[in-house]
């Protein structure tokens, strides 16, 4: 049987308790039914991972002692950054999730002239804050311990304008002649930059282009916003990364 496991913001020491409330605390409770004695995984979010009993389920709050220390799984040896145009709702929540269970270190999602959704104040805060729950969530199914990273969204022109030059910058553009496979492994890290639904417009291609992006294709169909960013994922990890 699959070890729950759970995401803590709090630093843990093998003897000690640990008191968990809110949906963590319903969820083992309610949806997993578990009881005293059942074992979980807890993990901080930097790597650190450990075997976890359950001592007490209140109505509210579940108390937890901390066991010994687990081995984590590896993380990808490709450092990958997702320049994600923001897609609308579900999309965006279903390419934050697959793209954590592939691997990447981080996500910047941005604002470009197509996305379909705008976001300001105490909407946006609300939005990220969901989004941060949507990757946590995913680390705790897929068994990652260290959790990428999620930047604060930006305006498209204000990233280019800004953005690291080192690395592997990769475009995904249908019109490319250029596959992923035409492509050596890069020893740097790679950012990948995938339009939202309506894909990037001409002059957003050519600001990437500028700004030293390659085109790649993904073969001869076109793909939606969160297919791109599954396939642009998969394909790196096959070419370059753990996928065996």
């Amino acid at each position: 049987m699959r070890i729950p496991r759970l995401y803590t913001s709090h630093t843990f020491i093998q003897g000690d308790e640990l008191s968990i409330t809110g949906k963590a605390a319903h969820h083992i409770a309610h949806v997993l039914r578990l009881s005293n004695g059942a074992t979980v995984q807890v993990f901080d979010g930097s790597g650190c991972e450990h075997r976890a009993i359950i001592k007490t389920i209140n109505r509210a709050e579940i108390i937890l002692e901390i066991a010994g220390a687990v081995a984590v799984r590896p993380e990808s040896s490709l450092n990958i950054t997702l320049l994600q145009g923001i897609a609308r709702n579900d999309r965006m929540d279903l390419i934050l999730q697959k793209a954590v269970e592939l691997g990447v270190k981080a996500i910047q999602p941005l604002w470009t002239q197509r996305c379909q959704t705008h976001l300001k104040g105490s909407r946006l805060e609300k939005r990220f804050k969901h989004w941060q729950g949507v990757i946590i969530s995913a680390c705790e199914q897929c068994g990652r311990a260290t959790i990428p990273q999620l930047a604060a969204a930006r305006n498209f022109s204000d990233w280019m304008s800004n953005q690291e030059t080192s690395g592997l910058h990769l475009l995904l553009q249908p019109d490319s002649d250029t596959g992923l496979g035409m492509l050596k492994r890069p020893d740097e890290r790679i950012y990948v930059l995938i339009g939202p639904e309506g894909g990037l417009n001409a002059e957003e291609q050519i600001l990437a282009k500028s700004a030293g992006f390659i085109g790649i294709c993904l073969g001869p169909r076109i793909l939606r916003t969160e297919t791109a960013a599954m396939a642009a994922l998969a394909g790196m990890q096959t070419l370059w990364g753990d996928f065996i």
